[in-house]
């Protein structure tokens, strides 16, 4: 059975430390104890760690070895229209299970009124959503969820391959777009709209800017769902690559 992986803040000389309401989870939920062993991650590298000590309020480790960490396939940033809030926050959460590197929020002109302003008080939620997803998919590291920000500086995004999803019939399907030579250090942005879609300025405009306009079949998709098929497909893509190079 794999161990649980928890994030610290940094290791340092070999020693690290969770403290407050993630300390309290691990020695009363988890029943964490001196000398028990899991692995964490300071963002830089994995380790597999002791347990020095386990008070209520503080977990302190002592790093035995480092743990090889996974080969990265490619970077995905995931620009992702502002929804309810519900909605939002379970798609940060698969986001970060099926393994994208950034969440990029930001207001489409469709997006409810009064969400960009909210957003600035839900960031630090989102980013605790993360790390919690991260360590039960037993990630390397955990993604950024940045700041919520305009459309223009979604359009400006820059990366080795940009897509946007879209309902529109006439549009290339997301797996043939997937270009025949793949890298591992690509960026593959993904923008994906609000409920109600984008309007034809927003097309345009992106047009105008070099993203490439896909679907994902017939059915129109909630914003949450296409952007979990694309994650998924492209992400499957570029591993698929990868493995042919290993």
């Amino acid at each position: 059975m794999a161990r649980r992986r928890f994030f610290v803040e940094e290791v340092r000389s070999g020693r690290a430390e969770i403290a407050g309401e993630d300390a309290r989870h691990l020695t009363r939920v988890l029943r964490a104890e001196r000398g028990q062993q899991f692995e964490i991650s300071d963002n830089r590298g994995v380790y597999l760690a002791e347990i020095e000590t386990a008070h209520k309020d503080l977990v302190t480790f002592r790093v035995i070895e480092s743990v090889p960490m996974r080969a990265e396939a490619a970077r995905i940033v995931l620009a992702a229209a502002l929804i309810k809030f519900d909605h939002f926050e379970w798609m940060i959460e698969k986001a970060t299970e099926l393994g994208v590197n950034t969440i990029a929020p930001f207001v489409a002109a469709r997006s409810e009124r009064g969400l960009d302003r909210a957003a600035v008080k839900r960031v630090e939620r989102w980013r605790r959503i993360a790390v919690e997803a991260s360590q039960q998919s037993r990630r390397d590291w955990v993604p950024a969820v940045e700041d919520a920000v305009n459309f223009e500086y979604v359009l400006g995004r820059e990366a080795d391959y940009r897509f946007v999803l879209d309902e529109e019939p006439g549009v290339q399907d997301v797996l043939a777009a997937v270009p025949p030579e793949r890298r591992v250090s690509d960026v593959i942005a993904v923008a994906v709209g609000p409920e109600g879609g984008w309007t034809e300025d927003e097309r345009e405009r992106f047009r105008e800017r070099g993203w490439r306009g896909v679907g994902l079949g017939e059915n129109v998709l909630r914003t949450e769902t296409a952007a979990m098929a694309a994650v998924a497909l492209l992400g499957a893509a570029w591993r698929s690559n990868l493995a042919k190079h290993i």
